[in-house]
């Protein structure tokens, strides 16, 4: 596994900050920053300042072409048909357990209930 810093945007529960910290990353949170009701470029910004992978639900960052892998920390996208808490918590830890973790570094990332795309940057 590789250890990432990850930024978790406030449409996520708060209790996967724990989990991915447990899991050997680097997390925090939008709210923890005092970004919670912030445009979302304050948000992308505070993440790219960072270094940070940010991971959220909110499709305005789902335009690949100006999320483009390769130039920014990375992004994935989590859209899962019932997105309660446990279940986000479950599949967004699920995905960073996986063997395609590797990949997500400066990468563009969907995540759905079955599937886990990876848009590598290039050469990766």
């Amino acid at each position: 596994m590789v250890a990432m810093n990850i930024k978790l945007d406030e449409n996520l529960p708060a209790t996967l900050v724990e989990t991915l910290r447990v899991m050997g990353h680097n997390a925090d949170t939008v709210p923890e920053e005092s970004l919670a009701g912030h445009v979302d470029a304050d948000v992308w910004q505070a993440a790219q300042r960072e270094g940070r992978f940010l991971v959220t639900q909110d499709l305005d960052f789902s335009d690949v072409r100006v999320f483009r892998p390769g130039l920014h920390a990375g992004i994935m996208l989590v859209r899962l048909s019932e997105p309660s808490r446990s279940r986000l918590t479950a599949r967004i830890a699920e995905a960073f357990a996986s063997s395609e973790a590797a990949r997500f570094p400066r990468a563009f990332v969907v995540v759905t209930d079955r599937k886990l795309r990876v848009r590598a940057a290039p050469g990766n």
